[in-house]
């Protein structure tokens, strides 16, 4: 096997001082272009850097919404399911690993909002736009044709998203409060307000169970404990944030994707100041989740990247760019990311 290598050799391009000629890359063979090796030498490096950016991430994608995807959510026992709903109130069980797609049927009337796992992965729970919160029977929706829900619960309010506690059967929605709910009850155990318009984003701690995070429509990330009657603190970002997401090693630790295009690593202990920023996006973060092992986080943007950063960085190490046919696609794409 052949194998031809482009190099350069610093002596031939480099001067000695500022005052020597700059030299000329010429070849005098007249088959031959006279900048051949200068252009060549160009182009595999640019090669190099396209293979870099659209190599590693990228696995495959999921086919099959007819409209935009809204929410997904991983099963807790299982890395190879996971859920998805759109926009039309479709959701889809998918395997990962077959790449095929398990159900599907029409959950809601308009926008499924959030979707939530039980920690032991046999039931889940959507809401959507028309206020309702269904609980749904893994195992049923898979061997029947009709797709009926185990439980419906019409909420007072409208819910912008639903976390579920690790341990116990208790979840959280946000929409115009945080309310807390119990999976045997239709009505909520608790409300828990501080004065704000609306919440849009909630996620239960995976190590501290009882410790919940939220992200407000003033600019605001707010800490609950449910034991507790009020929330616990109150963080206020130059800009709105869009998620958070705890690190499930560092019960303490929770990093926040925000509309100024970074994104800042918190200590409970220590609100005051982010422990880090991370950058590299040039548009507005929309999503951030983390790895098992807490090193490493993914986010996703606006500017069309989706970057791999390690805990402890400022600066992402992988990224993929992603080339959407419309401003939200019907298919969502499967990256080894996708695990955390």
């Amino acid at each position: 096997m052949k194998v031809k290598v482009i190099s350069r050799n610093p002596d031939e391009y480099l001067r000695e001082t500022k005052h020597d000629i700059h030299k000329v890359q010429r070849n005098f063979d007249p088959a031959l272009h006279p900048f051949e090796a200068a252009r060549e030498y160009t182009r595999a490096l640019n090669a190099v850097k396209l293979e870099k950016v659209f190599a590693k991430p990228f696995i495959g994608s999921l086919d099959g919404h007819r409209d935009g995807v809204s929410c997904i959510a991983k099963h807790p026992k299982k890395l190879s399911i996971l859920i998805s709903g759109a926009f039309d109130g479709e959701i889809r069980i998918w395997d990962l690993p077959q790449q095929v797609c398990l159900k599907n049927f029409v959950a809601h009337n308009g926008i499924i909002r959030g979707i939530a796992y039980t920690p032991k992965g046999n039931r889940f729970i959507s809401i959507g736009d028309d206020k309702t919160i269904k609980t749904w029977n893994i195992k049923e929706q898979e061997d029947c044709e009709v797709n009926e829900p185990k439980n419906t619960i019409l909420s007072k309010t409208v819910l912008n998203n639903i976390s579920f506690h690790g341990k116990a059967s208790t979840f959280a929605t946000v929409g115009e409060v945080c309310q807390i709910w119990e999976e045997s009850r239709n009505t909520p155990v608790r409300t828990i307000e501080w004065g704000v318009d609306s919440l849009h984003d909630v996620a239960f701690n995976p190590v501290e169970h009882n410790i919940l995070a939220s992200c407000a429509s003033d600019r605001s990330i707010i800490l609950y404990d449910i034991r507790d009657t009020d929330p616990l603190r109150k963080v206020i970002m130059n800009l709105r944030t869009n998620k958070v997401c705890w690190n499930p090693m560092e019960p303490f630790i929770f990093t926040a994707a925000n509309e100024d295009y970074n994104l800042y690593t918190f200590d409970t202990r220590n609100l005051k100041h982010p422990t880090n920023v991370h950058m590299d996006h040039v548009s507005a973060v929309t999503y951030v989740d983390y790895a098992p092992t807490g090193k490493e986080f993914v986010s996703g943007s606006y500017d069309k990247t989706i970057r791999i950063f390690e805990a402890g960085k400022g600066h992402s190490r992988e990224v993929s760019i992603m080339i959407f046919k419309a401003p939200v696609d019907p298919n969502f794409i499967i990256f080894h990311t996708l695990i955390f």
